[in-house]
């Protein structure tokens, strides 16, 4: 199993230490990107549909709003 670390940098003293993840903090991180890949998507699909509704493709919308 590959190990997770976060970085804790002090300002003050300008110590730098990799602090390993926890089992808790990695499948928050995973359920984080998990969510964030399914916003993309839905993004994706209603973007998709929208162009398919008006008849245009995604660089004819980017010519048209820029």
């Amino acid at each position: 199993m590959t190990k997770l670390f976060k970085i804790e940098h002090n300002a003050e003293t300008g110590e730098i230490k990799e602090i390993q993840l926890t089992a808790k903090e990695i499948a928050e991180k995973e359920l984080e990107a998990q969510s964030q890949q399914e916003l993309e998507i839905t993004k994706a699909t209603a973007t998709a549909a929208l162009l398919a509704k008006l008849g245009i493709t995604e660089d004819e919308a980017r010519l048209l709003l820029g």
